[in-house]
């Protein structure tokens, strides 16, 4: 490749090889040849990846690599590039642990790791007053954080630097060919914290009783400890969400709102992973709307969006989780299946299965939560009904905003019998009776 005459050449050699020069001409500095050397080399190297030209990308690649006298523009350069990309995933709507998610769905480990460091790098540009609590809670979760001195070293190499400036070439490709997502909360930098909690904010000693019943519902080894402990969290949840609409609804009130409470639906981006990605979604589904929530799936991108009040959203993902890994259990513990010529129907068993486990949970989440409305509305003297409904409305108000082109799709034919039976039974076996003798109270 030439340019500009004689300025600047690199060169391959015939095969590909380690023949490399750079000769700059005496009018030009070296260090703004270099600069614009290695910029044309990254455009090129991730138009020939979108194009899948794999021998143009592996070209650039090594030239970025090994070139004599490149190595700090091309740190830089790469850096740079990683930072602007993350910037831009933002403000289409991405978040860090949607990032991380997809980048471990489409590529590597070591992709991954680099990821969450740019996103690290990348907030420090940020003052935390202008970062949403929500944004600060994924970094946490990602692990975002910066434990290096000097940028250069989460550019970790281990030794190989072609497969380190392949890595780094894929992650900006794939940040740069991201579609716009829509926004959930404001972008870093115009997020202005009050200090003050978000309406409907969830207690945290709340969520971490719940978290406990259900780590104790996922370990034991019997079912009707499960029942009591997942019963426990439910209802505890229930309850929590049904103080925090009356709580709002008083509020907004007092000011002169409507109903439904102060502040509006929030949304969050919950991972639905392979295998059985349909069954799950249906899962997810079923959750959130027995729990005044909506979700919204997206299987290209292996994540559905729960949209409500961030009490019902806690409960919606903390039983997810929960009732997730319980059905994965009761399913493998089930075993393989075969048919009569000894041909595999384990696949079809196990989707099977894990629609119809979906299906009566939904059944029996329904039930519980028109029990638990009518115990809080003996509790509470007053009828429920038009603030649950408010609240209702605004999240398909907020659904329709964001998605103005949702469409519905089936959930797909049942092809085994016998893993639709099982697969209620297991869910039977998770009784959500959760409104009954609870001795532990949530109230």
């Amino acid at each position: 490749m030439q340019g500009d005459g004689a300025r600047r050449r690199w060169s391959l050699g015939p095969a590909g090889g380690a023949d490399w020069s750079f000769p700059w001409s005496s009018s030009g500095a070296p260090h703004q040849a270099a600069e614009e050397l290695v910029a044309e080399l990254l455009s090129a190297a991730l138009q020939a990846r979108r194009r899948r030209d794999e021998t143009e990308f592996g070209r650039c690649m090594k030239v970025l690599a090994r070139g004599q006298g490149l190595r700090e523009a091309v740190d830089r350069a790469l850096l740079d590039a990683l930072n602007r990309h993350v910037t831009l995933a933002w403000q289409r709507g991405w978040q860090p642990a949607d990032l991380v998610r997809l980048v471990d769905r489409r590529l590597e480990a070591r992709h991954v790791r680099l990821v969450t460091d740019a996103v690290a790098a990348e907030m420090r540009a940020y003052a935390a007053p202008t970062v949403d609590d929500r944004w600060l809670d994924q970094l946490t979760a990602v692990g975002a954080t910066v434990w290096w001195r000097r940028d250069e070293e989460y550019l970790r190499d281990d030794g190989d630097r072609t497969a380190l400036v392949a890595c780094v070439l894929r992650v900006v490709h794939l940040l740069a060919t991201l579609p716009p997502l829509e926004r959930l909360c404001p972008v870093p930098g115009t997020a202005r914290r009050t200090g003050g909690p978000r309406g409907g904010a969830v207690d945290e000693r709340v969520l971490a009783r719940v978290r406990a019943l259900l780590a104790k519902a996922e370990s034991t080894e019997f079912e009707a400890e499960a029942e009591t402990f997942t019963a426990a969290a439910q209802s505890l949840m229930a309850r929590h969400s049904i103080d925090a609409a009356l709580l709002a609804a008083r509020t907004a009130g007092q000011r002169g709102g409507g109903q439904g409470g102060a502040g509006r639906p929030e949304g969050r981006r919950l991972g639905v992973d392979a295998p059985y990605e349909g069954p799950k979604a249906m899962l997810l589904d079923v959750i959130a709307s027995a729990n005044r929530c909506r979700s919204v799936w997206s299987r290209h991108f292996g994540f559905a969006t729960v949209l409500g009040f961030p009490a019902d959203l806690a409960a919606v993902e903390m039983l997810f989780t929960s009732l997730l890994v319980q059905a994965t259990t009761a399913m493998r513990l089930a075993g393989a299946r075969r048919d009569g010529s000894g041909r595999s129907r384990t696949r079809s068993f196990r989707q099977s299965f894990l629609a119809a486990y979906a299906q009566r949970i939904g059944e029996r989440l329904r039930e519980a939560t028109g029990q638990a409305v009518r115990e809080a509305a003996a509790d509470t003297g007053r009828d429920l009904l038009p603030v649950l409904a408010a609240r209702e409305a605004a999240v398909e108000a907020r659904v329709e905003e964001l998605f103005p082109t949702l469409t519905m799709v089936g959930a797909g034919a049942i092809s085994n019998r016998e893993g639709w039976i099982s697969g209620r039974a297991a869910a039977d076996r998770a009784i959500l009776d959760v409104y009954g003798k609870i001795t532990q109270g949530g109230r």
